[in-house]
């Protein structure tokens, strides 16, 4: 199955970077592509219970769902994950 999912905190290729080796290194995630401009995760996975452990890894690496609270906690971490999505 491929999904979409629209993300807050999205800011720029750090992010993008971060997040997508943070997704890709999940077991049974491929076609990880991340869209800047949209702020959208595209991804294929094989189980239901894959897409909500995605979710909640976006949401742990600063990156919450559109819709959730974006918190100030989910706000900073996503500054850190962008800077070191941009040293690597």
């Amino acid at each position: 199955m491929e999904t979409t999912i629209y993300i807050q905190n999205l800011k720029c290729g750090g992010c993008a970077n971060t997040i997508t080796k943070g997704i890709s290194s999940m077991e049974s995630i491929d076609n990880v592509l991340v869209n800047v401009e949209e702020s959208t995760v595209t991804f294929s996975y094989s189980a239901e219970e894959q897409l909500e452990e995605v979710k909640s890894k976006l949401k742990s690496m600063g990156y919450p769902e559109d819709g959730e609270a974006n918190t100030l906690g989910a706000k900073a971490k996503s500054y850190v994950s962008c800077a070191i999505g941009k040293m690597s």
